[in-house]
């Protein structure tokens, strides 16, 4: 199937439902016949970026590469969807310039207590009580988008609701029959 390749950019703080929704959006986007490719953050790191760090620079850094990769993957005809926290509103607005306007920002929003109630691994409470330095959201910054093409409340609804919302959006921009 030939179709137009763009980049949906999923931004949010840890544990938000970024990679959730990346996959099962990619599913039901594949299942129609399109071409898609999910970079998430956490897997992106450990190949491209491996060996950077948390720290701003190396963040931005990380956060370039997966743009490029997005930008070329979606300038040859794939749905590129990335899944990372990309804390920097700056740098998310650096990579939506490389896309000539085939970008699409989707801001997952949940509140930090929430967040704190699911982390199976215990790391916002940890975070929360001083133990991990530079956690994004509790002691390093996240500046959420000041206007996303799509926002969905994972702490309010359904997965299933916020991947039909973003399907929604994708239609009305023509990007998606």
């Amino acid at each position: 199937m030939e179709h137009k390749g763009f980049t949906i950019w999923f931004t949010g703080l840890s544990g938000a439902g970024k990679s959730t929704l990346s996959e099962m959006l990619a599913a039901n986007l594949r299942g129609q016949g399109y071409k898609v490719e999910v970079l998430d953050g956490d897997v992106v790191r450990t190949h491209l970026s491996k060996g950077l760090g948390f720290s701003k620079e190396d963040r931005d850094t990380h956060i370039r590469r997966v743009g490029w990769l997005c930008q070329l993957l979606a300038r040859n005809g794939v749905i590129a969807i990335a899944a990372a926290i990309s804390p920097y509103r700056e740098i998310r607005d650096e990579v939506r310039s490389m896309h000539n306007g085939n970008f699409v920002e989707v801001y997952v929003e949940c509140p930090i207590n929430v967040l704190a109630e699911r982390d199976v691994k215990g790391l916002y409470k940890k975070a929360l009580a001083g133990e991990i330095k530079n956690f994004t959201g509790v002691s390093d910054p996240y500046e959420a988008p000041l206007q996303p093409e799509v926002i969905v409340r994972s702490d309010r609804d359904s997965k299933e609701q916020s991947a039909a919302q973003i399907m929604d959006a994708l239609r009305r921009r023509a990007l998606v029959a």
